[in-house]
């Protein structure tokens, strides 16, 4: 049986947690002072319909009286890592989704710690006891199926769906509730004359196949509990980045190379920390009327250097100013493509010293110290205007 985990309002939680007249109150992380996006939200604020990824202005107008807060992500981080030792206790075979949620399958270890259920109630509690913060879970023969059990079950909450029950389980749910239907899948489908999964399962394949596509016979599998995907191990990250909202817009090329700079070192140092190479180099790029751009490139070999990383995104970043002059609210970098630095490497065919060893030698010595005294205690020249701006800002 698999598992499905997730932490209720993870960000949110933990502020609450941490400041404790916070608890029952409506808080939104980040968003604050209108500027920039809601990144989480709390179940007292989703009362009053703020959502993650709204923009700070519509939740301020939603609920003025909200505690908005300023996120502190690599706390965040810290307490996911908790959250997921907490899951090695039970099983080695874990799949993270991301810092909240994750995938455990549970098949080998029932001797030592019991049944399904009994590990699942095990878990919630244990990350209850010793972090004090809330947690669903869903249980299912089927990846998907645990996840739908567990999101069914917010907040707080407990579903377990046994082998012979997945038909009765699935059959009233929307569509909507099938993983890769959107907003636009679901209306499409409804057009079609399909509400519930069960309108879906009860379809022959194939004329779902000549409405939909190989689509229409993912969602025909999905309806049937038709799900051959396992639980995968230390699962690789498609990418990681880094991204900023400005407290004011920005426009000089100065202060923007600064940005980017500063978001190149720490996501180049998030990739080094995994062990991993980056093949592809992503800048996002957000405009004051909130209109988002994006711009890639390959790299002809996969880095993790900070140097080649910065010198990409400075030109993505010239490429995009070109065509998108106007004030920015917003910079992003991402490194997709990613492998393992740990693979045996091509060497260079003559043998001969290149600059990338004296780059490697001082993305080694920058992460010692930034490891040691803080991220900010070393850092490029050229990101010294963004982080004595981002230090000057006030906390809280």
């Amino acid at each position: 049986m698999i598992l499905h985990v997730d932490m209720d309002a993870f960000y949110a939680s933990i502020e609450q947690r941490d400041r404790p007249e916070l608890r029952g109150r409506p808080v939104v992380v980040g968003g604050s002072e209108g500027r920039g996006v809601v990144t989480a939200a709390s179940y007292e604020a989703r009362e009053y319909g703020i959502h993650s990824a709204m923009p700070g202005s519509r939740a301020i107008k939603l609920c003025p009286h909200a505690d908005f807060v300023r996120g502190r992500l690599d706390h965040y981080a810290s307490v996911g890592r908790a959250v997921r030792e907490i899951f090695h206790r039970f099983t080695p075979v874990v799949q993270p989704l991301s810092l909240d949620e994750a995938f455990l399958d549970v098949s080998g270890t029932i001797r030592l710690h019991g049944s399904p259920r009994e590990i699942g109630i095990a878990i919630r509690e244990t990350i209850r006891r010793e972090l004090d913060l809330p947690a669903s879970v869903g249980i299912a023969p089927l990846k998907f199926v645990a996840k739908i059990a567990s999101d069914i079950g917010k907040p707080n909450g407990f579903v377990e769906v046994p082998a012979d029950g997945v038909r009765e389980f699935l059959d009233p749910l929307p569509v909507s509730r099938l993983w890769g239907v959107g907003k636009v899948g679901q209306t499409k489908l409804q057009r079609l004359g399909y509400r519930t999964i069960a309108d879906l399962r009860v379809k022959e394949v194939e004329a779902l196949k000549s409405q939909l596509g190989r689509w229409g016979e993912h969602l025909w599998n999905l309806a049937n509990g038709i799900d051959r995907r396992r639980v995968v191990v230390d699962h690789l990250a498609k990418g990681i980045g880094h991204e900023r909202t400005f407290s004011e817009d920005l426009s000089d090329i100065e202060s923007l190379n600064a940005v980017v700079s500063y978001l190149s070192e720490q996501t180049a140092r998030r990739l080094r920390r995994a062990r991993r190479l980056a093949s592809t180099i992503t800048l996002k790029y957000r405009r004051e009327d909130f209109q988002t751009f994006s711009r890639a490139r390959k790299l002809s070999a996969p880095t993790d250097s900070t140097l080649e990383i910065l010198q990409v995104a400075e030109e993505l970043l010239l490429e995009m100013r070109s065509r998108e002059p106007r004030s920015v609210r917003l910079l992003g970098i991402s490194l997709g493509g990613l492998t393992d630095a740990d693979a045996p490497k091509q060497l260079n065919l003559f043998g001969e010293e290149t600059g990338e060893n004296a780059s490697s030698k001082v993305d080694t010595l920058s992460d010692q110290i930034a490891s040691k005294l803080g991220k900010h205690s070393v850092y490029r020249a050229s990101s010294h205007q963004w982080v004595d701006r981002k230090n000057d800002k006030p906390k809280g």
